[in-house]
């Protein structure tokens, strides 16, 4: 006899799993940025009924990667340069709070078993990196900076950080995409990182971090705007930029991966 509740549970469950494929597909660009699509349509592509891709896309809209069209169903967002920029103002100010704690808060906080997870997801991600190897990589990394902020941070700063990342992830895919070859372009310092809060040294990782971030503007503004140069259109914001080798560090925060463990 099942128990009471257990057809919630498990639409809930399903709705989740929509969810997070879902997520994937936008995060890796197979449903790319302006593309609209229906309930029915995404319903009959997973084989379920409507109720619970209905619930899954309204929540993927709560988290600014949808938007609904009235009548017309679904629409990918799409983000521009400007909100990637106020998107990457969001992670300093997040990380530079999380920092403001004592080190003896810190230390105390982690535990060998957690941070020894994080340690394997920065080895995974920093490899997948310097491979240039995007979709290894977007996946690792959203779940380095999961459990990561899990050790310094609250569930509710890690919650809100993990939004920005993966918005950050789903403007910066289509344009590192256009690249043939990103090994050595992307940031590859979450050993480095790890190493800093382990320390507590809170000075280090907020250095690491502005770095981090400055790196990712400065990627893909060059990529930006060779994309709209390429495309016969003004780049953004009028520059031509020289083509440039970027330092080994890279862009934003981090798919293929929403579900991310959690």
């Amino acid at each position: 006899m099942p128990l009471p509740g257990s057809s919630q549970v498990k639409r809930s469950t399903l709705r989740q799993q929509i969810a997070d494929a879902l997520c994937d597909e936008v995060l890796s660009g197979r449903l790319p940025a302006g593309r609209q699509f229906t309930v029915k349509e995404m319903a009959e592509q997973y084989g379920v009924s409507a109720t619970p891709v209905r619930e899954a896309l309204i929540d993927l809209c709560s988290q600014g990667l949808l938007d609904v069209e009235e009548h017309r169903g679904f629409r990918v967002h799409e983000f521009t340069l400007d909100d990637f920029r106020a998107m990457l103002e969001a992670r300093a100010l997040i990380v530079e709070g999380m920092f403001r704690r004592s080190a003896d808060q810190v230390l105390a906080s982690i535990s060998p078993e957690a941070l020894a997870s994080v340690r394997r997801r920065a080895d995974e991600a920093e490899r997948a990196a310097r491979l240039g190897d995007l979709d290894i990589l977007i996946g690792y990394d959203l779940r380095f900076w999961r459990e990561l902020t899990g050790l310094v941070g609250n569930p509710y700063v890690s919650d809100f950080l993990q939004r920005v990342r993966v918005q950050c992830w789903v403007f910066t895919v289509p344009h590192l995409r256009r690249v043939p070859d990103l090994s050595g372009r992307l940031w590859a310092a979450h050993g480095e990182l790890t190493d800093a809060v382990t320390r507590a040294d809170a000075a280090a990782a907020e250095r690491i971090i502005s770095e981090y971030n400055a790196h990712a503007l400065a990627l893909i503004e060059e990529l930006a705007g060779c994309a709209g140069a390429s495309a016969g259109s003004p780049p953004v914001d009028g520059r031509v930029d020289e083509p440039v080798d970027g330092p080994a560090g890279g862009p934003v925060g981090g798919p293929a991966g929403g579900s991310d463990d959690g």
